[in-house]
Formats: structure tokens, C-alpha cells, sequence
């Protein structure tokens, strides 16, 4: 049987240090129907009304003031028991469920794994490839690998390592097309796209004396996968906007080449580990969080 509890008090928590559904929803990386639902059954199997709703905003109620209490000693329970359970770094056992994106996590997290399960012999490991941002608390995820800008939430993160995107092209393409020397001539070329789930990663940012410019992709081939996309471009199908760790090894292998690099700006995105508040207090957590830190220290794909 299913025992939602804990994942109820956790929502409910973010519900009252965030002040209002919106904001928890934001923060926890779900959507507010969920959370307003949650609630609702929480209020619903306790009998009482746990906060009280206005047009100006919210409060607890006394009810409310109590759960709140006592949420927080079981949350609080919880992760200590695990911690006191697993203290000692041979003691460090369970399962993680991580997710990580597609293209991400087939290049660069799934080579690492043999060594972090033969480091830790106890430790079972689900890892996830997706290109959709999972619910940490909905789909039970221990540790999602983020790529981009963190949006503003109560998750907490740590940075893995930068993340530069850059525009490649199969060589025989460039042959076809020739090779542009400006922004403006890459409108000449065809163009690789995400489908319109991902629109924002069709709007490619350059710099030009000192000014930043947009090109907006669009492509007759678009898909919601970047390996695929990644696939398309080595065919010599289109122009694309890649990740360094796909496109610097491919660049020295001569199977791409990287234009318009005097134009390209200097990004401040980053690849990020997130994981729920208090989470990294967990040993097996922290002990992959680390792990991955120190593998990607030094990317190998940068210059």
C-alpha cells in the first residue's frame, strides 16, 4: 500500500515557508493543481482545516500551527535516522533514484556509474534519462542532473561544472553552404530545432561589437530529443546549437567544425545536481552529489 504521508507533510512544509500554492509549486518543481490537491487530501483524512485561504493570502490555523510541529520533528526524524544509519562511509547502503537528461547522462553520467557502484558495493543506483523536468517529490527522485539556468525554488543545488553551448555543422555541410560570416548568413543555412516544448533553446544568443544579438532556428526536422538532434547534425542535415561536451570531441575528430566562435558569448549557465531541501544530509546523497562534483571538477571536453 501506497503511504503518501510524508510526502504530504513535505508540500504542505513548502506550502507555509513559501507563503502560497503558486510559490511551493515553483519551488518543488510541481504543478500547483498537484499541490493544491495534496493539501486538500491532507485536510481531508485529518478532519481540519490545516490554512486558512483569503483573497489577501493565507495563514495557519491552530490545527495548522500543530501539523506544522509535527511535520517538521518527522521530517526531521526521518532524515536523521538515515543519517545515524549510515554514519560510516562502509554503512553507506540503499538505492538512489537519479534522473538526468538524455544526452547528458548517456555522454557523461553513465560512463562514471561502474566506478561509483564499485566504490560503494552496498549501494543500488535507478537512473533515469529523461529530457522532461521530473517531480523530485511525485516521481521519488533523489538527485536530478539540471542543465541551464536554475530557475528561483527551494531545491538546492550544487554546481557540477559550467555549460557552454556552441554552433556546430557537419564539415560536408558547410562545403555545401559555405561557411557564414555573420549571424545574419546562418538564415542562408539550414538550421537543426527542439519541437515546441523547448522553443527557448531555438533562440540562439551571439555577441557583436560589444552588442547581443538573437537568431531565432527553425528547421524542417525538430524533435524533443537532443540526441537525436545531436545525430541529425553529424549527418550534415543542419546547423546546430550544441553542448560543449557533445561538440568539443566531435570538433577534434574533425567530424564537426564550430562557427561564427568570434561571435559566440560568454554563457554563465552551468550544469547543476538538485535535490530537496535537508537531502544531502543523507549519506548515499551526499556521497553521489561528491562523486559527481569530482568527476566533472575538470571537464574533459573543454579547451
Amino acid at each position: 500500500m501506497k503511504d503518501d504521508r510524508l510526502v504530504e507533510m513535505r508540500i504542505f512544509r513548502a506550502v507555509v515557508e513559501t507563503g502560497s500554492f503558486s510559490s511551493a509549486a515553483h519551488a518543488l518543481g510541481v504543478s500547483q493543481p498537484f499541490v493544491s490537491q495534496t493539501i486538500r487530501r491532507l485536510e481531508a483524512r485529518l478532519r481540519a482545516q490545516l490554512i486558512h485561504r483569503t483573497t489577501r493570502g493565507q495563514r495557519l490555523t491552530p490545527e495548522g500551527e500543530r501539523f506544522l510541529d509535527a511535520a517538521h520533528r518527522v521530517i526531521g526524524a526521518v532524515e536523521e535516522a538515515e543519517a545515524l544509519w549510515q554514519r560510516k562511509e562502509a554503512q553507506i547502503e540503499g538505492q538512489l533514484r537519479v534522473s538526468t537528461p538524455i544526452a547528458f547522462g548517456l555522454d557523461r553520467i553513465t560512463p562514471v556509474v561502474p566506478e561509483f557502484l564499485a566504490r560503494h558495493p552496498n549501494l543500488s543506483l535507478d537512473l533515469r534519462l529523461t529530457d522532461d523536468t521530473e517531480n523530485l517529490i511525485a516521481d521519488g527522485i533523489d538527485v536530478a542532473i539540471r542543465m541551464g539556468r536554475l530557475t528561483d525554488s527551494g531545491l538546492m543545488h550544487r554546481k557540477l561544472c559550467r555549460l557552454r553551448r556552441i554552433v556546430v555543422a557537419a564539415p560536408d555541410l558547410v562545403a555545401r553552404h559555405g561557411t557564414p560570416q555573420t549571424v545574419e548568413d546562418l538564415s542562408r543555412m539550414p538550421c537543426i530545432a527542439w519541437d515546441a516544448s523547448r522553443e527557448h533553446l531555438n533562440r540562439w544568443s551571439f555577441l557583436r561589437n560589444g552588442e547581443g544579438l538573437t537568431f531565432h532556428a527553425r528547421s524542417r526536422f525538430r524533435s524533443n530529443q537532443g540526441m537525436s538532434l545531436f545525430g541529425m547534425c553529424l549527418a550534415g542535415v543542419g546547423v546546430m546549437r550544441a553542448a560543449e561536451h557533445l561538440a568539443r570531441p566531435a570538433i577534434r575528430e574533425g567530424r564537426l567544425v564550430q562557427l561564427l566562435g568570434d561571435h559566440a558569448p560568454a554563457e554563465d549557465t552551468a550544469i547543476h545536481a538538485v535535490f530537496l531541501p535537508d537531502r544531502d544530509v543523507v549519506p548515499r546523497i551526499r556521497t553521489l552529489i561528491d562523486f559527481l562534483a569530482a568527476a566533472f571538477r575538470t571537464p574533459d571536453w573543454e579547451d
